[in-house]
């Protein structure tokens, strides 16, 4: 038993996470959050404190006696990554042993997407603040938990976890619809379902040995083509494919009126389409460059654990639909 410091803990990830270490009923939880604490729900071992995050003296004090802190704040949100350094600092301060920071999607390909991918850039700067505390000695053992991408994505607009949210991006399994990019049918993506996270993070906590520093997560990896043959062959009806090229999405145009709209709480309603042309044209291209190809780290120490398969999960929510 160890106490653990959620911080973000009002995420829906986060919120996925806390279910799997309550249901191990083995550790003492504080879940740090910044709106009226009595909103969120009774949960055994797990106490919600609220924070600004912007008092590090404070942050000292919530992680006295704490063995593992997992971050899940907003890294887009985090301006010059004032808060999540504050963190890191604070907790280094009160003696942690373990940190997650907020990675939570992608593989290490990340640092070189960052381009087409801006509003990821501070989990690449985290990465380097991170190596950087431990370049003479070994300050604080931590992991960079990553997935890939949401299995659960796979399955809009179905109801497929607790708390995520989905929205299709690539493949719409529900319109029968895709983005491809020409040539990109043997690229690789991982996938990984939010249940599976959660439980390996549950695990992770738990570990007797030292954490690898980059914590792959890889729950079933399939090329773009495979996974398209899937859903034609599952669905049991054609994909309407819009076939895009890749010197457009890099010249910044997006051939296409069928990409998916991000109405996130972050974007202002003028933005949003803005947004999501641009978020969708680097997501494409990012692809191409295996950013959602994952090391396989955290498979390797928990050997025994059975990862949902894509194939598995498009089975169960489409077949003969």
């Amino acid at each position: 038993m160890v106490k653990i410091a959620v911080v973000g803990g009002s995420s829906e990830l986060a919120r996925e996470v806390l279910d799997a270490l309550v249901a191990t009923q083995r550790h003492e939880i504080i879940a740090l959050v910044r709106k009226d604490p009595s909103g969120f729900p009774f949960l055994p071992g797990v106490k919600w404190l609220q924070t600004t995050y912007e008092d590090k003296s404070e942050l000292i004090r919530l992680f006295e006696g704490v063995h593992t802190v997992l971050c899940f704040i907003t890294v887009h949100s985090d301006l010059g990554n004032e808060t999540q350094r504050r963190i890191i600092d604070a907790a280094v301060e009160a003696g942690v042993k373990r940190y997650a920071p907020s990675e939570w999607s992608t593989g290490v390909k990340l640092e070189s997407s960052t381009d087409v991918m801006p509003w990821y850039i501070g989990k690449v700067e985290i990465s380097h603040y991170l190596e950087n505390l431990n370049k003479n000695k070994k300050v604080l053992e931590y992991t960079r938990f990553q997935p890939g991408s949401f299995m659960n994505y796979l399955g809009h607009p179905h109801r497929v976890s607790k708390y995520i949210s989905t929205l299709p991006v690539q493949f719409d399994f529900d319109r029968l619809h895709a983005l491809v990019v020409e040539g990109s049918l043997d690229d690789y993506i991982t996938y990984t379902s939010v249940e599976d996270i959660a439980n390996v993070v549950a695990r992770a906590v738990d570990h007797e040995g030292v954490w690898p520093a980059i914590g792959g997560i890889r729950g079933s990896r399939v090329t773009i083509g495979e996974l398209l043959q899937m859903g034609e062959t599952i669905r049991g009806k054609p994909f309407t494919v819009d076939w895009l090229k890749l010197e457009d999405l890099e010249s910044g145009v997006l051939k296409t009126n069928n990409y998916p709209r991000l109405n996130l709480p972050s974007i202002p309603e003028d933005q949003v389409e803005a947004f999501s042309k641009m978020a969708t044209t680097g997501i494409l291209i990012a692809t191409g460059r295996g950013v959602w190809t994952v090391t396989d780290e955290w498979n390797q120490l928990l050997p025994d654990y059975e990862f949902t398969q894509v194939e598995q999960f498009i089975k169960k929510l489409w077949c003969c639909i």
